[in-house]
């Protein structure tokens, strides 16, 4: 599944420097002082600083022709970054710029840049910070980014410098047209891309889940993740900069660390019964906003099945043996998802976090040809829960093919069923039966896609016949 509008994060291919510590029997002495990478801020001034390249987002559908560098408009100098936003439907502009050699950005407080365009537009997403040596460990997004017919400069402050002593990712940016009538069809143009030293970067006023104080009923074993991370700067120019930064920038705090941890990538593992506040501070300022974690103890397993395993090919589920091994972590480009399994009572269970989008891939095709119905229990960990189901199958070529919407192309076809009117805290099933374009393609089931949610947990997926 993909989708032109989400970035890919996870399958850059970028080149690392290896650095390799040996160890002796004598310790360092604390005059010893270790190199630092160097402190270079240029990221394209007339061309591309020291050791930069470009990284297109093209498992996620980009445009790897869209940049260019040019010599006509500029801002300054003799060159600018050109990009070319395709019209709808014909994918988007994404990259990323990294360095292979790492610097030193401790120094800096801002990513500072000039921007104007063909037309006067809003650019989904810029920053900096995206890396695949790190995991995007402090990526740093500016949404929304308003450009004009004519040059002007932008300011992207740094949440914290102090944590960017070597950093590869020094630019990044995602544009393109989502809808019939959409901005696109246009030319994107940036030039005198450097980090700075401003001095004018004032008022940090941290957040963490969009400011407001979350509760959430959960369970022993249960895995949260922190989100609404933002941090926001009063500029020179009077404006009050927000971007959206990654956990990493944070320092996490539990109240009660026998209820519940939380590390440094803002993932909340529950670990016993009771009630825990999760806080933050970003270099040394209180973030608003929280989360009070009520930890009911273990979680109640779904309900047992009671078909024969002869009326059934289980997908997932301790009662059957299963029909085919299943992808569950499929890694879909711009999916926030994380999937892990966790206990209910000895029962395994697939709890979601945080999901957008995802599938689960089975490994080999099922043939659902005597079976009419899909059942699949779900536990609503908040309130206001709603998944979208997809039963996709992969039609005669046996792959599974979607558009830039995500929708089925060729000889695919797919059943949509939503998952909602769901009880916090219990389980809640359902029997979906298998009808509409699928009815007469269920030979070859491929895929269940899930869209939504964002936090839920499914157990005993299976089709069967009664």
């Amino acid at each position: 599944m993909k989708n032109k509008k989400y970035i890919n994060l996870r399958f850059i291919v970028l080149l690392s420097l290896g650095i390799i510590f040996s160890s002796c029997e004598r310790g360092f002495s604390d005059d010893v002082e270790f190199a630092e990478f160097p402190s270079n801020g240029d990221v394209f001034l007339d061309a591309f600083s020291a050791g930069l390249d470009y990284f297109p987002f093209v498992d996620a559908g980009a445009d790897p022709e869209a940049f260019s560098v040019e010599t006509e408009e500029v801002f300054e100098g003799d060159a600018a970054m050109r990009f070319d936003v395709p019209s709808f439907g014909n994918g988007f502009v994404g990259a990323t710029f990294n360095t292979t050699a790492r610097r030193n950005l401790s120094g800096f407080d801002a990513l500072t840049f000039y921007a104007k365009a063909s037309q006067a537009a809003s650019v989904d997403a810029v920053g900096f910070g995206i890396s695949g040596e790190t995991g995007n460990q402090f990526q740093v997004t500016l949404n929304g980014l308003q450009v004009s017919t004519r040059w002007q400069k932008y300011v992207i402050p740094i949440p914290d410098a102090s944590k960017l002593i070597a950093e590869t990712g020094l630019f990044w940016l995602a544009e393109g047209a989502s809808f019939e009538g959409d901005e696109g069809g246009y030319t994107l143009f940036f030039d005198e891309i450097r980090f700075e030293k401003l001095g004018t970067i004032a008022q940090p006023s941290p957040a963490i889940f969009e400011g407001t104080n979350a509760v959430e009923n959960t369970f022993t074993g249960s895995t949260l993740a922190v989100s609404g991370l933002t941090q926001t700067f009063n500029l020179d120019s009077g404006i009050n900069q927000t971007v959206t930064v990654a956990p990493s920038y944070f320092d996490f705090t539990s109240s009660d660390t026998d209820v519940a941890i939380v590390n440094e990538r803002g993932e909340i593992s529950v670990i016993g019964e009771g009630t825990a506040q999760i806080s933050a501070i970003l270099a040394n300022v209180a973030a608003s906003g929280g989360l009070e974690i009520n930890s009911g103890g273990g979680l109640q397993a779904a309900p047992t099945p009671t078909l024969p395993q002869a009326n059934v090919n289980s997908i997932f589920s301790d009662a059957y043996v299963n029909a085919t091994e299943s992808n569950f972590t499929p890694g879909f480009g711009g999916s926030t998802t994380e999937v892990t399994t966790t206990s209910a009572n000895g029962d395994a269970v697939l709890s979601y976090v945080n999901n957008n989008f995802t599938g689960i891939i089975f490994d080999t095709t099922v043939d659902g040809s005597a079976r009419t119905f899909l059942h699949v229990d779900v536990f609503a960990q908040e309130a206001n829960v709603e998944v979208e189901l997809q039963i996709r199958d992969v039609g005669a070529n046996q792959t599974i093919e979607s558009d830039n919407n995500g929708f089925p192309i060729a000889d695919d076809v797919d059943f949509r069923f939503t998952l909602n009117n769901l009880t916090v805290g219990e389980w809640t099933s359902f029997n979906i039966p298998l009808s509409g374009d699928i009815t007469n393609q269920k030979n070859n089931l491929g895929a269940l896609i899930l869209v939504g949610g964002p936090n839920f947990l499914l157990d005993n997926i299976y089709f069967f016949s009664e």
